[in-house]
């Protein structure tokens, strides 16, 4: 398999990108918690770093891509102050914002299975790893605002298994060994595709079976 299906200059800039979409979504629930710009730029930090931080740890990519490049580390600070001046423009665009949000979760969910992969992590927890990174940032956001972490809610569009879809799709395109730029890009827009339709018409992940009791809210 080839160390890098895309230029890295545009994987570079792909990444960039996504880190700025999560990092508003952090710094836009920091807004809704009366939170002062620290803890804004905390949860749009958390939630733009969070799942690469994590994936990198794990896999043994020391020091992490965070704190090695520049652009990755200012990126959540960027989101931030954008939202702090302009919250209520950018507040207006939310759905807009939801739809690149959709599109980071698509790349990362792929591009972080790729890159466990090549750290040599087997393919099952390969897709774990996608899933982590895709994910992680959300869930570490929502429990740094003391909220139950959106890919556990019921009452949310699914979030996790969009994610889930793209990273097996990947490692299932590193088994048959399919995988190129352009599949690599079709397994991102799957996951992009399903996030998007949870949206628009209200997927949810199943509840459990036959299940009799409310749990407290």
């Amino acid at each position: 398999m080839e160390p890098h299906l895309y230029d890295p200059d545009v994987q570079h800039w792909l990444d960039l990108a996504g880190i700025f979409v999560f990092s508003i979504s952090g710094a836009l629930l920091g807004v809704r918690k009366n939170f002062d710009v620290f803890g804004l730029a905390t949860l749009a930090a958390a939630t733009g770093l969070g799942g690469g931080l994590f994936r990198d740890l794990v896999i043994g990519a020391v020091p992490p891509a965070a704190f090695t490049d520049l652009g990755y580390f200012l990126t959540p600070f960027l989101s931030t102050l954008l939202v702090f001046f302009l919250h209520p423009q950018v507040e207006r665009i939310n759905k807009a914002v939801g739809v690149f949000d959709a599109a980071g979760l698509g790349l990362f969910c792929v591009v972080g299975t790729i890159k466990a992969h090549e750290y040599g992590l087997g393919l099952v927890a390969s897709a774990a790893l996608g899933l982590a990174t895709a994910a992680g940032g959300g869930m570490l956001r929502d429990v740094l605002a003391n909220e139950v972490p959106s890919v556990l809610r019921w009452d949310r569009e699914m979030y996790a298994v969009p994610a889930i879809v793209g990273a097996g799709a990947a490692a299932l395109l590193i088994r048959f060994e399919a995988l190129n730029v352009v599949t690599m890009t079709l397994a991102a827009a799957l996951g992009f595709v399903l996030r998007l339709c949870a949206m628009r018409y209200g997927w949810r992940a199943p509840r459990a079976w036959h299940r009799r009791s409310e749990a407290p809210r």
